[in-house]
C-alpha cells in the first residue's frame, strides 16, 4: 500500500505535455477509487478503545451514512485539487493544491477505515463524483491564481460547515467517528487559511450558490448509496 498519492510538480505539464499529465492523473484516480492509497498520519481514532458503548443497528446505519458522505467529500476534494493543479500555470499555487490534496488522502483513508468498522461500504457513485469534481477543478484552475485559490478557500469553508453539522448529528457514543471528523475539520480550516493567506479572492455569489447546490445533491445521495 502506498503512503500517499504522489505529487506531480508544476513543471510536469510543461515538460511532458497535458496528455501525459492526464494519463498520470487517471492512474492516480484508479488508486484513489480502489482504496489502494493510505494515510501518512495515524488515524485519530486509533488512540481510542473500540466503541465503548455499542451502537445499535439504527445508530450504526446513521453513522455509516454520515461517514459515507464524508468519504465522498474527500473523493471530491482529491479530484478538485488535482484537477486544478493539472491546468494551473503557477508553480507555487500548484504546490499548495497538491499539499492540500495529500492531506485529503489521509481523510479519505480514515473515513474508509471507519466505514469498514461499521460494516458499511463507500458510495457506489464514487467514480462519478471523482470525474465530475476533476472536470470542475480543471475549469476552476484556468481562472487565474487568485480565483483558483478562492475556489479552494470556498470549498474548504463549505466543508467546515458540513463537518460541524455532522458533529452535531453523529450518535452520542460514536467517539471514533467524531475523532476523525474533528481532525478533518482542523485540517480543512488550515487549508482555507492557507489559500486566503496566499491571495485567494472571494467567489461570486452565484458560484457559491451552485457549489452549495451540488454539495446538497452529493450529500443527500451519498448518505444512502
Amino acid at each position: 500500500m502506498q503512503d500517499s498519492v504522489p505529487k506531480f510538480a508544476s513543471g510536469f505539464v510543461r515538460r511532458h505535455g497535458l496528455f501525459d499529465a492526464l494519463i498520470a492523473e487517471a492512474d492516480m484516480a484508479l488508486q484513489v477509487l480502489s482504496g489502494s492509497v493510505g494515510a501518512k498520519r495515524p488515524n485519530p481514532a486509533d488512540v481510542l478503545a473500540p466503541d465503548a458503548q455499542a451502537l445499535d443497528a439504527t445508530q450504526k446505519t446513521h453513522a455509516a451514512g454520515l461517514m459515507r458522505v464524508n468519504h465522498v467529500g474527500e473523493i471530491c476534494a482529491q479530484a478538485l485539487y488535482r484537477g486544478q493543479s493539472v491546468v494551473c500555470k503557477d508553480p507555487a499555487c500548484t504546490e499548495l493544491l497538491l499539499d492540500a490534496a495529500a492531506e485529503e488522502v489521509d481523510h479519505l483513508a480514515w473515513c474508509g477505515q471507519r466505514l469498514a468498522e461499521l460494516n458499511a461500504r463507500p458510495s457506489v457513485l464514487n467514480p462519478l463524483w471523482y470525474a465530475g469534481s476533476f472536470v470542475l477543478g480543471a475549469l476552476a484552475g484556468r481562472s487565474g491564481v487568485a480565483h483558483n485559490l478562492g475556489f479552494m478557500a470556498e470549498t474548504e469553508r463549505q466543508v467546515e460547515a458540513h463537518l460541524d453539522n455532522h458533529l452535531e448529528r453523529l450518535p452520542v457514543h460514536d467517539d471514533r467517528s467524531r475523532a476523525i471528523v474533528l481532525q478533518m475539520k482542523e485540517d480543512e480550516i488550515k487549508h482555507r487559511k492557507t489559500a486566503e493567506d496566499h491571495g485567494a479572492s472571494a467567489l461570486a455569489a452565484p458560484v457559491k450558490a451552485v457549489m452549495r447546490t451540488v454539495s446538497r445533491v452529493m450529500t443527500t445521495t451519498a448518505y444512502r448509496i
